[in-house]
Formats: C-alpha cells, sequence, structure tokens
C-alpha cells in the first residue's frame, strides 16, 4: 500500500515537511510496511521557500538586500539545485510584516530588494525563478525590483528617480540599455493569486493601497501615476497589457514581472504542485493525506489542499484532510475533492499548546492513525 502525504503548513506550529513527517509516522503506527511518500506543498505565499526547499534537496541562502524603506535587511531564499531554480518570497525583502503598522507609507516603500535577490541568485548560477509575490508593503509598479536589475527610470533631466510610488510622477523616460546580461537567459514563474488590474476602480492602489498606508489622496495619485507608467512601459515594450489580471498583485510588481521580464502570472498552488511533480506520486497512490492548520470555506475556494484534492480525484484517488482547526463551513471542502476532514486537537487547550510544535506533531500523529486504520477496515 502507498499513501501520499502533501500538507500545507500550520503557520507558526509545523512546517509543511514536519506536517508530513507527523502524519507518517501515524501511519507507520498503523502498519510499517506501507509506503509513505511525503512531498512538500506550499501555495506560492509565505512558507514556500522553506517547503521547497525542504521537500526539493533544496538550500537556503541568506544575504542583505534593502527593506521597503531602504534600510539593510536579512532576507531568505532557496536554491533547488537539480535545476538551479530560485525559489522567492517578495516579502522576504519587501514584505508588509517587515514594517512597523505606523510607519506604512507606500508613497517611499519600494521593491529594490527583490531586484537585489534575484541578482544575487543570478550571480550562483540561477537561471530558473519561482517568485510569490504575496504581501507586500509596496506599491511603486515594481520599478524598484526593475532599478536594481539595470533598467533605468528617469525624469526629464536624465536622472534617476527617486524610490517608492512618489518617484513614478517625475518619470519621463524607461530604458533598458543597461539590463544585466543574464536576463535573457532567465524565466520567471509568478506565484500570483489575485486577479487585479494595475489601475482603476479595481487597481492595485484603489484595492490594496489603504491597507499599506495609503490615504484616499494618496490612492488617487498613485493610480494616476501607474497609469503613466504603463503609458511609457508600452513604448518599450510594445506588449504591455495594463489591464492583464494580476498586473496589479503587490503593488504592480505583477505588472513588471509580466511587462519587462517575460513573466508567466499563474495560481501559486498551480506551480507547486507542477514544480514538485506530485502527481507523478499520486497516479499510484491507494489515499492522498493533505491539510492545513485551518480548514474552512476559503480553503473550498481553491486553497492548497483542494488543489491537492482535485489533482488526486483525476485519478479517482480517495482523500483525507487534516487540520489544527474546522470551522462550520468547511463542509464545502466536501464538494471540492476532500472526502473526509477532521480536526486534529484531542483534548480542550489553550491556542499556544495547541500550537506548540510537539503537541501539533503528536496530535497529528494520533489523529492520522485513527483515521488510516478507519480506511484499512474499509480496504
Amino acid at each position: 500500500m502507498k499513501i501520499v502525504t502533501a500538507i500545507d503548513s500550520f503557520k507558526g506550529s509545523l512546517t509543511s515537511i514536519e506536517a508530513g513527517n507527523a502524519a507518517a509516522l501515524g501511519i507507520y503506527h498503523v502498519d510499517p510496511s506501507i509506503q509513505v511518500e511525503v512531498r512538500p506543498l506550499a501555495d506560492g505565499g509565505e512558507g514556500t521557500v522553506e517547503a521547497l526547499v525542504a521537500g526539493m534537496n533544496g538550500t537556503v541562502e541568506e544575504i542583505t538586500v534593502t527593506d521597503p524603506f531602504g534600510e539593510p535587511v536579512n532576507c531568505k531564499y532557496g536554491i533547488i539545485r537539480d535545476t538551479m531554480t530560485a525559489v522567492i518570497e517578495m516579502s522576504a525583502a519587501a514584505g508588509i510584516t517587515l514594517v512597523s503598522r505606523d510607519k506604512l507609507n507606500p508613497l517611499f516603500a519600494t521593491t529594490y530588494g527583490v531586484g537585489e535577490t534575484i541578482c544575487d541568485a543570478i550571480q550562483k548560477g540561477c537561471r530558473r525563478f519561482i517568485v510569490g509575490i504575496g504581501g507586500s508593503a509596496t506599491n511603486d509598479g515594481g520599478v524598484g525590483m526593475l532599478q536594481a536589475l539595470g533598467f533605468e527610470f528617469l525624469d526629464r533631466s536624465g536622472n534617476a528617480i527617486p524610490f517608492g510610488a512618489v518617484g513614478l510622477q517625475n518619470l519621463e523616460k524607461i530604458s533598458a540599455e543597461n539590463v544585466l546580461n543574464e536576463l535573457k537567459e532567465c524565466t520567471f514563474r509568478v506565484a500570483c493569486d489575485v486577479t487585479n488590474p494595475l489601475c482603476g476602480p479595481s487597481g492595485c492602489s484603489t484595492v490594496f493601497g489603504p491597507q499599506k498606508g495609503a490615504t484616499p489622496s494618496m490612492v488617487e495619485d498613485m493610480d494616476g501615476w501607474l497609469g503613466h507608467y504603463a503609458t511609457l512601459a508600452k513604448e518599450v515594450f510594445p506588449s504591455a497589457d495594463a489591464k492583464y489580471p494580476g498586473t496589479g498583485a503587490a503593488g504592480g510588481l505583477g505588472f513588471a514581472f509580466l511587462t519587462f521580464l517575460d513573466a508567466n502570472l499563474q495560481s501559486g498552488i498551480d506551480i507547486v504542485l507542477e514544480e514538485t511533480k506530485l502527481e507523478n506520486y499520486i497516479q499510484d497512490a491507494d489515499l492522498v493525506i493533505t491539510g492545513e492548520g485551518k480548514l474552512d470555506f476559503q480553503t473550498a475556494m481553491g486553497k492548497a489542499p483542494v488543489g491537492v484534492a482535485r489533482l488526486a480525484k483525476k485519478y479517482n484517488k480517495p482523500v483525507i484532510a487534516f487540520a489544527g482547526a474546522v470551522t462550520k463551513d468547511a463542509g464545502e471542502c466536501n464538494k471540492n475533492g476532500i472526502d473526509a476532514f477532521f480536526p486534529i486537537i484531542r483534548e480542550i487547550c489553550t491556542l499556544d499548546e495547541a500550537m506548540k510544535s510537539e503537541n501539533a506533531k503528536q496530535n497529528m500523529a494520533l489523529t492520522v492513525e485513527q483515521a488510516v486504520r478507519l480506511f484499512l477496515v474499509q480496504k
């Protein structure tokens, strides 16, 4: 018998691989002869680097880059050596969690550190990139990242515009003459799970600007500046399309990747499932186990466990999910490929107790053990 586990991280408690290994321990308690394949799972957001590095024999690189407001910050990203693929979370360099709430200001926040991370990976031999672009503090249209890669964004005097969205108000010319040569050898898969365009009522400034500290007047200004930026970008890259779904992701970083780096904007879970080749493991499995920290209605809308379940159902495989918490509306998951789900909490306890790594591992192992025993009765 073969069982495949692909469990998303329980944030603050278990990594994806730790959750999978705990489930495997429970399975082995039932029958040590069962073949268990523990595979990494993430959705392109927080935890993607950790999951893919741990699950694909990668390494973690730690470098110093520029944070959203120009200060040095330690940034971690992964390299999958087999394919020399860099796995980057933009939030590690330009994320909203790097900035205290009282200092948030998208007018001056830059994505320059994201470009520095890409440069470092290129110098280390990477030519394939997987980039998660959720959780940004920025609204600069990705210009900071592009500046770090050698693109020039100039004012009417021929000087480089300053960092942040505020610099876009002075933008008069875009040049690609001094871009890093190696970029033409690089391919980018960008994990993007929002469909917002760059500008307008559904654009990044209007929808996401306020949570990054933007006032109504700032939103209006930034939306106009980004529209002007898109017009100039189209003069250099005629295929530029500011209305393309996802161009508004991460304050316009999606537009920068799509237009300047010819990236593919894709669902994060789709990228992870393809890169980890989970389908190859599922094809001959007898049971697929998935899960995440909290199973709810949003899970059913296409989060990582449902992505796994849909792939499993392609081969008519049974799917059981486990979670730290399960809400009343989680039943929607049963309509989306998850045959049954179980919370792993076994007794009344505090949240802190439930989230302690050792407790979570034990609870996962014990709950999976009982579910597998029941599954085998049916066999």
